[in-house]
């Protein structure tokens, strides 16, 4: 009874944790209706809500941004309204330190959560997971004296929160694991492991022994 019992948790808990998030997610989606003037709302017209018409119409509006923003005319929108941001001190501050990262994430340019590491964390003897960030500031690398990676190194099972270390290239291990199959290692807590196939990576030559 008990190993029944099991099996179908194991099978219910993720179609209702997976239930869960899309249903939070198109219900915050959904939201974007509220944008829209009374009349036009599908409740007063239809006499019925209709679930994920906000979602259809918060994506149907980050495309139109895009085609617009793709040419000249929306390409000079963008610069004046971002123009209009730099005057707002703390506006500033905030849109463009979010702007800078999502260009950086998003781009598709760049090594920002393109290679996943093992670094030495939280102690000499232990390793952790990590994604390479890029390269540290100037006044970073001169005073660490060596070849330094910015790395961040996520918390398990929440891959949001984490610590921004700066650590020596050669101490790092490059593994052959993309960043997806290391996020589900991270979020299931090293439960789900990646294949044998990419779990590759060469130690540094200090730790071979």
């Amino acid at each position: 009874m008990k190993k029944h019992f099991i099996t179908g948790l194991l099978i219910w808990i993720p179609l209702a944790i997976t239930a869960w998030v899309l249903v939070s997610i198109i219900g915050t989606m959904d939201r974007s209706l509220l944008l829209l003037p009374e009349t036009l709302h599908p409740a007063n017209w239809l006499g019925f809500n209709i679930p994920g018409l906000g979602t259809l119409l918060t994506l149907l509006a980050i495309l139109l941004t895009g085609v617009i923003a793709t040419n000249i005319i929306g390409q000079r929108m963008v610069r004046y309204w971002e123009s209009i941001l730099a005057r707002i001190p703390v506006v500033k501050s905030i849109y463009y330190s979010v702007k800078q990262i999502s260009d950086t994430v998003f781009s598709g340019t760049g090594d920002a959560f393109r290679k996943v590491l093992l670094v030495r964390f939280p102690h000499p003897q232990a390793w952790s997971i990590a994604f390479q960030t890029g390269a540290p500031a100037n006044a970073v690398v001169h005073a660490g004296g060596d070849e330094l990676v910015s790395v961040f190194i996520p918390t398990a099972p929440s891959p949001l929160n984490g610590f921004v270390f700066f650590v020596k290239k050669q101490d790092t291990i490059e593994l052959d694991m993309s960043v997806d199959e290391a996020l589900k290692y991270i979020v299931s807590m090293g439960v789900v492991a990646p294949s044998p196939a990419q779990t590759g990576g060469a130690l540094p030559e200090h730790d071979k022994s």
